[in-house]
């Protein structure tokens, strides 16, 4: 029996999940480093409309991704504060902004499915999958795509 559970062990992925413009989205635990309130935001100069801006967290620069303006979302009129989940890539740090986290679910590998074809196209650019849950759809974010930020950035 306890052979069982270790291979249904093995199968298991976990997420932390994140409200983006009222869509449930996942990001693999593996990728998060943290999460966190960003304060005193630093606008940098020609860059694109989806870099926020820098921040100074625990004494890295962290460049802060607006993941509405990646999904191409207009900006909340909420007024509500937005968090931002802590990621790292090849040495780099980046938070990516979001409106709200949510818990970690912990999901089974081979309930994640392919994107569906009527999934918005902003989002499948960025998403490695789905999971259905209850009444909702989760959009697996695939933080490499998510920070492969405009190809014409990268040549200036």
């Amino acid at each position: 029996m306890t052979n069982k559970s270790d291979i249904l062990e093995g199968t298991m992925a976990e997420y932390v999940t994140a409200v983006i413009g009222g869509q449930l989205f996942g990001l693999p635990i593996s990728r998060v480093q943290d999460v966190f309130m960003p304060e005193r935001l630093t606008r940098v100069p020609l860059s694109s409309s989806e870099i926020a801006g820098v921040l100074n967290l625990r004494g890295r620069i962290v460049t802060v991704v607006d993941m509405r303006a990646r999904l191409g979302l207009p900006r909340p009129s909420d007024g509500q504060p937005s968090m931002a989940v802590g990621v790292d890539q090849r040495g780099e740090s980046y938070g990516l902004l979001i409106d709200q986290i949510g818990e970690v679910l912990r999901l089974p590998d081979d309930s994640r499915e392919e994107n569906p074809v009527n999934l918005d196209p902003r989002m499948a650019k960025l998403a490695g999958g789905v999971h259905r849950l209850d009444g909702q759809l989760m959009v697996v974010l695939d933080v490499d795509r998510v920070l492969e930020l405009m190809p014409d950035a990268k040549a200036a």
